[in-house]
């Protein structure tokens, strides 16, 4: 169910354990191939099919777009909120749902900017809210198994306006992607200790805004991207997400 599609009366009678997710992403530069909207399009997409596959058993709101994308300013058409303004915000529209008396939140996540301040939101949150799930789920990390016999890149070809985000938009339907501008994106090494990409994590955490890390805007390698893979990569997240989210449903053993 969409919970902007519904009457005020009929969200009153849901029943209360029913999951709730909110996707977030991002309206930033992904190179010079993709929307600015393709972090907040995918979120919104896997929430959109999640709802066909389990319609009476789930239930969306509205995504919020604009996030923490301070790292990727150096591009234009890049927009962006402070942590601190995005932790506030994300807080009080969760203090918003569980006041409508639902217990089990999620936020759905598209954009690797949000994942640091996302856990400290479900950190807090969940310390003074003690009677609700909350979580943050990222596409990616749930099908990182299946995502790791699916890539075609080593070390840095999935991160940005890559092979995976690429193949995704080409996937769905009235995607845009500029098929013709689609060009490698080579990544500025620093430490081996902090090399990572969105399947390999880092020892240490070393920060770099996007420019310095990939100049033309790209952390990865795109060529390799096609609809077949975007299916596949779909096809993988959902089997995930959907049994992560029925598992809410049931009590913690």
């Amino acid at each position: 169910m969409i919970w902007r599609n519904l009457t005020s009366k009929e969200i009153g009678k849901l029943d209360k354990t029913i999951p709730v997710i909110l996707p977030i992403g991002a309206i930033e530069q992904h190179g010079p191939h993709l929307n600015v909207e393709t972090d907040t399009l995918i979120s919104e997409f896997f929430c959109n099919e999640l709802n066909k596959a389990i319609p009476n058993e789930v239930l969306i709101l509205p995504s919020i777009a604009m996030c923490c994308s301070e790292h990727h300013m150096d591009f234009p058409g890049t927009l962006t909120v402070s942590h601190e303004t995005l932790m506030a915000y994300l807080k009080d529209v969760l203090k918003s749902i569980s006041a409508n008396g639902f217990k089990n939140i999620i936020i759905f996540n598209g954009h690797g900017g949000n994942q640091a301040i996302g856990s400290v939101v479900v950190e807090s949150f969940g310390v003074n809210n003690p009677d609700c799930n909350i979580s943050i789920m990222t596409w990616w990390k749930i099908a990182s198994k299946e995502l790791f016999e699916i890539t075609e890149t080593g070390l840095f070809g999935v991160g940005h306006a890559c092979e995976f985000e690429t193949s995704i938009l080409q996937y769905i339907e009235g995607n845009n992607v500029r098929e013709e501008e689609i060009v490698n994106g080579p990544v500025t090494k620093t430490f081996d200790w902090a090399a990572a990409d969105l399947l390999r994590g880092s020892k240490a955490l070393l920060h770099r805004s996007m420019k310095e890390h990939a100049p033309n805007g790209v952390y990865g390698d795109p060529r390799v991207a096609s609809k077949e893979k975007g299916e596949k990569i779909v096809n993988a997240v959902m089997k995930n997400f959907i049994p992560m989210i029925k598992d809410l449903k049931l009590p913690i053993k």
